[in-house]
């Protein structure tokens, strides 16, 4: 999808933006009105900042991301940068602040990225060409799994996420082989689980998130990390988020995907306060809270374009106006 299909796609989102630019008098120059994504450079794989404007389709704005610390929100609702290409400064005024902290969070996690791969590039190549592939997921290879996670350097890491990745099975036959010690009460086994899945998740891999994070398996994610072998009992925390946390609406949201988001950011800030909250690093943190935003972001977007929702919202605060007079 090039860019200008991308700007029609979200004429309706909260990512609506004034583009500025300095001038030689120290003035800033409104470029025009648009909306902003976080997309890959044609005919390349680097990922740069899109400003399509609202009007006409045509660009306003397209930057490459890079590595440098150069880029400074300022305030809720703005991002600014000195662009060293053009050597200018530049600065985006977003319309909403969730707007704002959604592309911020892109911004940072691109950065990491490349961090990380400029820090690692050289060591991949020479250093994981041991890891071929991961053992078959069953509960008499559980010790070897954990070996293979605990042993991995940084670049065996980059290749392990890999691994773990082009094989669809891992995480349903890993959370099969965790309800099958459950039922055996199998707590040496148990305690592996918790070890591997915990090394996963310190992976800080995006694209792992998405799929143990999905609705089919973080409820399991949750309860394999309630075996923490540091820990003298059991947590409990599915028990908790089933039994005492209780969803309210004030307005009845019908659109499941929207459903879904909310669901899964309490329990993704669950999952980071609560159970990992001792163990996590900075980036990992980093990570899981761009999912928390990203997701507030797309739940306020959709909520917005829902006329029914709105309808039903502003019929409830008219009755509740006429209520207080």
């Amino acid at each position: 999808m090039g860019a200008q299909e991308k700007s029609q796609a979200n004429s309706n989102s909260i990512q609506r933006v004034k583009v500025y630019r300095l001038n030689d008098d120290g003035k800033w120059d409104d470029q025009g009105t648009g909306h902003v994504t976080v997309d890959y450079l044609e005919r390349s794989e680097e990922l740069g900042v899109y400003v399509i404007d609202e009007e006409d389709n045509e660009t306003l704005l397209l930057h490459r991301i890079t590595p440098d610390d150069i880029y400074r929100k300022q305030e809720d609702t703005i991002i600014s940068w000195r662009d060293p290409e053009f050597s200018t400064e530049l600065a985006l005024s977003f319309q909403e602040t969730a707007g704002c902290s959604y592309i911020w969070e892109q911004i940072c996690n691109v950065q990491r990225s490349l961090h990380f791969s400029t820090l690692n590039s050289e060591a991949f190549h020479s250093m994981n060409s041991e890891l071929r592939e991961l053992p078959a997921v069953e509960l008499s290879t559980l010790p070897l799994i954990l070996k293979t996670m605990s042993e991995s350097g940084i670049a065996d890491q980059m290749r392990l996420t890999d691994l773990i990745l082009n094989d669809q099975d891992f995480f349903p036959k890993l959370m099969d082989v965790f309800r099958i010690c459950e039922d055996l009460e199998n707590i040496d086994g148990l305690h592996m689980i918790f070890k591997i899945v915990r090394g996963i998740i310190m992976l800080n891999s995006p694209q792992i998130f998405e799929k143990i994070f999905g609705d089919e398996l973080i409820m399991d994610v949750i309860g394999s990390l309630e075996y923490d072998p540091d820990i003298s009992h059991i947590q409990h925390h599915r028990n908790f988020l089933k039994e005492h946390v209780v969803f309210k609406e004030a307005i009845p949201i019908r659109d499941p995907h929207v459903l879904s988001k909310i669901h899964q950011t309490y329990r993704v800030g669950y999952l980071k306060d609560v159970v990992l909250a001792r163990i996590l690093d900075e980036g990992t943190v980093a990570n899981l809270n761009s999912i928390i935003h990203a997701n507030n972001a797309v739940v306020v977007s959709l909520l917005k374009d829902d006329s029914t929702f709105i309808q039903e919202l502003f019929a409830r605060l008219e009755i509740a106006c006429h209520m207080v007079l």
